[in-house]
């Protein structure tokens, strides 16, 4: 596989946050009683190589992910830039990104990450009112003043996180609140995930948790945003599902795995160093093998992540072949693919009516740029 991102997950699961709507905290265990699992520096030294040996590029990314990467400690983190310094080819650049809930942000984080060029994912899911919902501390405190000083900090060292929203229940209904809020902080990039989680306590194949946005409603979350942003800051801010709808412009394929004809291209590497073929996948079923044991390469290409990839796209259900707005969309993520079509079919997903409204609102644009590019080309 030429084209993969890797999520490695150094403390698992292990989080200082509590959030309710959480669906990786049991994913793997994140304690025995004894603290926070961490990857061992002999597994560490093992991935590193092993991701700069299946790296085709002359860039090599590392994601580090969580629960929350921050509790792996800076230690951790020097030792990662000093295997990666160490078994870099020359002529190939390192880049590392990290994705944090920002609460342990402080100058000394601060200073790490700035000064060796880390990339800074931070969630904030809009006003207090919003993000302290559900985004609480493990004694159920909310954490919003706490991730806003974690962001100005970062702002104060010269990096400006992207701001990854959950939309959710509660925000949904207010998207020109949450946008403005979060617009007049100064990102460059924001990107808005609908939360999605499926209540299989209910007998209903379609249910949903109380907490999870309805379809609809996130497809008008979108659309005002859409208006808002073409109104006072295009150019200006790049948000993710716009950018990738507008790569269909220019004929381009999707960056995003959840908008890609087929997916399989994001696994994760847990601090044990289990490969999954996705973290929203970590089960028996798609579990590749263990990187001790298993090179990087060999899982990457394997059976088990090869149809893993395909069934998105062979099990697209017949109405999306057939739906105008499909290149932008692609089914989105097999995940929320749990409810049936009008014919009866099972495998639509739930996003569809939103992601089909949003998608359609935004053609005209997309078209326009489309034809703009191509006069140029002329």
């Amino acid at each position: 596989m030429n084209d993969f991102q890797i999520f490695a997950k150094p403390v698992g699961s292990s989080c200082n946050l509590s959030c309710t709507y959480c669906y990786y905290l049991d994913k793997e265990p994140n304690d025995y009683g004894f603290g926070i699992l961490r990857m061992s520096d002999e597994l560490l030294e093992n991935y590193i190589i092993n991701h700069i040996e299946a790296t085709n590029g002359d860039i090599v990314m590392f994601s580090w992910h969580g629960g929350e990467p921050l509790l792996a400690g800076i230690p951790f983190y020097r030792k990662a830039l000093e295997f990666q310094n160490r078994f870099l080819p020359r002529g190939k650049r390192v880049l590392n990104g990290l994705q944090t809930n920002g609460t342990l942000l402080d100058k000394e984080w601060c200073q790490f990450l700035s000064g060796n060029g880390f990339f800074v994912g931070l969630t904030l899911d809009g006003p207090q009112k919003f993000h302290d919902q559900f985004r609480i501390n493990n004694g159920g405190i909310g954490t919003f003043n706490q991730v806003l000083k974690g962001f100005h900090m970062l702002r104060q060292y010269g990096i400006i996180p992207e701001i990854l929203c959950v939309v959710n229940s509660s925000n949904v209904e207010h998207p020109l609140l949450v946008y403005s809020f979060l617009r007049d902080l100064g990102p460059e990039y924001l990107t808005f995930l609908p939360l999605v989680n499926k209540d299989n306590e209910k007998e209903s194949h379609n249910a949903v948790t109380a907490d999870s946005v309805s379809s609809e409603a996130f497809g008008d979350f979108l659309i005002a945003i859409y208006e808002e942003w073409m109104y006072r800051d295009i150019g200006k801010i790049k948000i993710q599902v716009i950018e990738e709808a507008l790569r269909t412009a220019f004929n381009q394929d999707h960056t995003l795995c959840i908008f890609k004809k087929e997916c399989g291209g994001v696994p994760i590497v847990t601090h044990s160093g289990d490969v999954y073929s996705c973290d929203h996948y970590v089960d028996g079923d798609h579990f590749m093998g263990n990187l001790m044991n298993v090179p990087l390469q060999e899982m990457l290409n394997s059976d088990i992540q090869t149809d893993f990839g395909r069934k998105k796209r062979t099990m697209l259900p017949a109405i999306c072949k057939s739906c105008p707005v499909l290149s932008m969309c692609n089914g989105e993520c097999p995940k929320n693919r749990f409810i049936t079509t009008p014919d009866g079919e099972f495998g639509l997903n739930y996003l569809c009516p939103g992601y089909r409204k949003f998608f359609t609102h935004l053609q005209p644009f997309v078209e326009e740029v489309r034809k703009n590019w191509l006069d140029q080309m002329r």
